[in-house]
């Protein structure tokens, strides 16, 4: 999986690039995410890191693809910000300890596999300081038979969580609550959520 997506990102450009994210913008412009310090989980290029910077949020950033990594570096340097740019693992990570104030997850944590997920929670989790908050986007909807077989394929360790899975990840430790999201989407994919989680 990080073959696909480091030459992803080294040789095109995925869909999901593009500018800031909406309900991250929203929740900073509010205040209802005030500057501290902050963690973007799976940076890609880094619009979001970048944004949080702007925003003067200090900001760690983290992906596992080192192509994503050096443009979200060029980024930042255009923007006239800087932001902690690091290559690693979100399911081992090495390089990177808390605590955060803020953490950003758009679009990573629901393309792992249950393992992977598992992973993911324990590492991250020791990450934020008690009251953090956590926005977490990901694509959600209850798999068809065919989404379920083409995930055993994909390079992908998912496509998306099922409903009442983020909750089931994160209760135990976070006070979740779904901010914004669609399901039953006629075209694919076939629903999205957004989930703002405080730590207990």
């Amino acid at each position: 999986m990080k073959g696909f997506y480091n030459s992803w990102y080294r040789f095109g450009t995925p869909p999901w690039v593009g500018g800031p994210r909406a309900e991250l913008v929203r929740l900073v412009e509010s205040g209802g995410l005030r500057p501290g310090r902050a963690i973007d989980l799976g940076c890609g290029v880094g619009d979001n890191a970048v944004f949080l910077a702007q925003h003067r949020f200090e900001v760690t950033a983290v992906d596992f693809a080192p192509a994503a990594i050096a443009r979200a570096e060029e980024k930042a340097r255009q923007a006239g910000v800087d932001v902690d740019f690091v290559v690693d693992d979100l399911t081992r990570l090495t390089k990177v300890s808390g605590p955060f104030d803020v953490l950003v997850d758009y679009g990573t944590f629901d393309d792992l596999g249950p393992r992977q997920r598992a992973a993911y929670v324990e590492q991250v989790v020791p990450l934020a300081a008690p009251g953090a908050r956590f926005l977490l986007w990901c694509f959600e909807w209850e798999p068809r038979l065919w989404e379920r077989a083409a995930t055993a394929v994909l390079p992908f360790g998912g496509l998306a969580l099922r409903p009442g899975e983020a909750e089931r990840w994160f209760a135990d430790r976070f006070d979740v609550e779904r901010i914004a999201g669609e399901t039953g989407l006629p075209s694919w994919p076939r629903g999205w959520a957004a989930y703002l989680m405080a730590r207990r």
